[in-house]
């Protein structure tokens, strides 16, 4: 949390948002930023300890002048009962909801047909059925009748998710959903949009992924056009424009926060095989053979 805004101080004064997943990695640095530029925050995640001691960190980022304040609540975005609890607890305590980011999430990795049904239902009713919970329930609660403004964190899907097609799917859902609510809540002054970041480092994903997480990210690297990951602290300021009065004309859109990654090549490697049909017979595919295995003009 060493960054600081480019923003201006107190651009969002007399704010309160609700980040999900707030006070981890991508979250967390978003979060930092908010208090930053004068947001009230309110952090959930279902780690109480964990959202404490973020809460107690993120104190730090707020100016000796500003009225911010960081609150840590409680919460399994799976859970629609809760997801009400936080939103009434948040109404409760500062009367209105302006931005909700939805950062709250999570993955494994595994092959598709290593996946068992249970850790597929876990990672959609997280990173989907989640996010829907709290888009309807803040706009419910608040946002139908007052406005506001939402953003989605979503990943770098483009080209398949190989090896977590879970989160891909899900993923790639809340981008469809980002757009329909865009059109859906127009008319109520909600501005919605998602931001896709690339291969983003941090302290917390090293130990989610555990002694696969070094080479995880190491491999990532030569796929980035950037020949480096990104960071937390690259997303925050992404996700506090498009909370901003600079984004006033921008809804429904995805944001690639990635240096290029999701244009560039696949990580997955598939290795040499023959197991594809031949093509069609014709003097197309006799050009192929050639290509392939030129004759010898010996």
């Amino acid at each position: 949390m060493a960054a600081s805004s480019v923003f201006r101080s107190g651009l969002f004064n007399n704010k309160v948002a609700i980040v999900t997943g707030g006070g981890t990695g991508i979250g967390k640095a978003i979060s930092a930023e908010l208090l930053e530029l004068g947001c009230n925050v309110v952090i959930s995640s279902r780690k109480v300890e964990r959202l404490e001691a973020a809460a107690e960190e993120l104190k730090q980022k707020i100016p000796a002048s500003s009225l911010a304040s960081v609150v840590p609540i409680a919460c399994n975005i799976r859970q629609e009962d809760e997801v009400k609890a936080l939103v009434s607890s948040v109404l409760k305590k500062y009367g209105q909801i302006d931005f909700l980011v939805n950062n709250g999430g999570g993955q494994f990795s595994s092959p598709v047909e290593s996946m068992s049904s249970k850790g597929w239902k876990a990672v959609i009713d997280t990173n989907l059925t989640g996010t829907f919970h709290c888009c309807k329930e803040v706009y419910s609660a608040w946002m139908k009748d007052h406005g506001g403004v939402i953003v989605n964190i979503i990943a770098d899907m483009w080209k398949g998710f190989p090896g977590m097609a879970h989160t891909g799917a899900a993923r790639a859902a809340v981008d469809n959903l980002t757009k329909s609510l865009a059109i859906e809540w127009a008319s109520s002054g909600v501005r919605i949009n998602a931001i896709a970041p690339g291969t983003i480092i941090s302290k917390t994903a090293m130990e989610n992924y555990k002694e696969f997480g070094p080479t995880l990210f190491k491999m990532s690297v030569p796929f980035s056009p950037a020949k480096r990951l990104g960071v937390p602290e690259e997303i925050s300021p992404a996700v506090c424009f498009l909370l901003s009065p600079a984004a006033s004309y921008i809804s429904g859109a995805t944001l690639r926060v990635d240096a290029g990654q999701s244009l560039y090549h696949s990580m997955w490697d598939i290795p040499d095989h023959s197991a594809w049909p031949e093509a069609p017979e014709g003097e197309n595919l006799d050009t192929l053979k050639e290509l392939l295995n030129p004759k010898s003009k010996l």
